[in-house]
């Protein structure tokens, strides 16, 4: 068991996601940055797909009640086991009695914490990741709070050698400034030819609102095409008729504040969605906090699956020198 001491700003019990249900307008939730989510798996031997912990900002303070492998990975909110600093994406060993704390956030938003064996926690809809704004999943369908107590769960993990890590260029590195690679579309063509050039050309600077349902920019005022109110749409020039909302793209309402709709954002809805954020990045985005600095670079659909390829094919080597450790 592990007894929550101290909860942290945000700590929520996910995993890959709760997919397949998009049409009936269920987000996925699951890990936002799914490349640190899943390499903490690997290290602690864990089957693909089991729960873990996502610490957002500010880190908890847990008990281990017994003994545990566990990984931290993601951006650095620096861990200590028992006071004592320990180190990011290394397989680590927790004993009984063990406290597991964490210190400011230095860089990037969000860290990941596996446990071999996982989070024993009721699967919803083929998924124990928590989606808050509904209540479901996860830790009664919220975030963590102080007295809370976790299960281990017994998902089968292989054995992993504590001190296992993975080599220095398969770490991501997250400063304050980030480009962040979209596919233009659904609906760019609202968007007048200037204002399309000033959404990538420009430096965009996060909001306070940026959680998991999305990110709001605030930059300067975008510009629409003017056009006869279509039946079906609202009267701002920003509406259109009601269409699905792809995880990670972009809509301007109004054209004042871009707002990238992330892993608990609605499925759909009647603003137009100028580009989405290609799926690899969406790592990236996850780490990027209030008031960094995103610039948005336009790729072609070729460009993004290459970069899906690249990054399933990391995985996999980060995979075979864990197992063969």
């Amino acid at each position: 068991m592990i007894k929550v001491l101290k909860p942290g700003l945000q700590t929520t019990v996910q995993d890959r996601g709760r997919i397949g249900y998009y049409e009936i307008g269920m987000p996925p939730s699951g890990a936002m940055d799914q490349y640190s989510y899943t390499i903490a798996n690997l290290l602690v031997g864990n089957p693909e797909g089991t729960a873990a912990l996502e610490i957002t900002y500010m880190g908890p303070e847990l008990a281990f009640e017994q003994d545990a492998v566990i990984a931290i990975t993601g951006g650095e909110i620096p861990p200590k086991i028992n006071g004592v600093a320990c180190p990011l994406w290394q397989t680590l060993e927790m004993k009984a009695g063990d406290v597991l704390s964490f210190d400011f956030v230095k860089s990037g938003a969000r860290v990941y914490l596996a446990i071999a064996g996982g989070i024993s926690v009721e699967p919803i809809m083929g998924s124990r990741s928590t989606y808050t704004l509904c209540g479901i999943g996860g830790f009664e369908g919220r975030a963590l709070k102080e007295g809370d107590v976790l299960q281990i769960g017994n998902d089968s993990p292989v054995p992993i050698a504590v001190g296992t890590s993975i080599p220095f260029e398969f770490i991501p590195k997250f400063s304050k400034n980030h480009e962040i690679r979209v596919v233009l579309g659904l609906c760019s063509y609202r968007l007048t030819e200037e204002s399309k050039d000033r959404f990538l050309t420009l430096e965009w600077t996060v909001t306070p609102e940026a959680n998991r349902v999305g990110y709001r920019f605030k930059g300067e005022r975008l510009h629409f095409v003017p056009r006869e109110q279509p039946f079906g749409a609202g009267s701002n020039p920003s509406n259109v008729v009601d269409l699905g909302y792809p995880i990670g793209s972009i809509q301007v309402p109004d054209g004042v504040e871009p707002i990238a709709l992330l892993n608990d954002a609605v499925t759909g809805g009647g603003y137009a969605t100028i580009a989405t954020i290609i799926s690899t990045d969406l790592n990236r985005m996850a780490q990027v906090k209030t008031n960094d600095k995103v610039r948005f670079v336009s790729v072609t659909l070729e460009e993004a699956l290459r970069a899906r390829h690249d990054t399933k094919e990391k995985i996999s080597k980060i995979k075979s020198i864990i197992m063969n450790a």
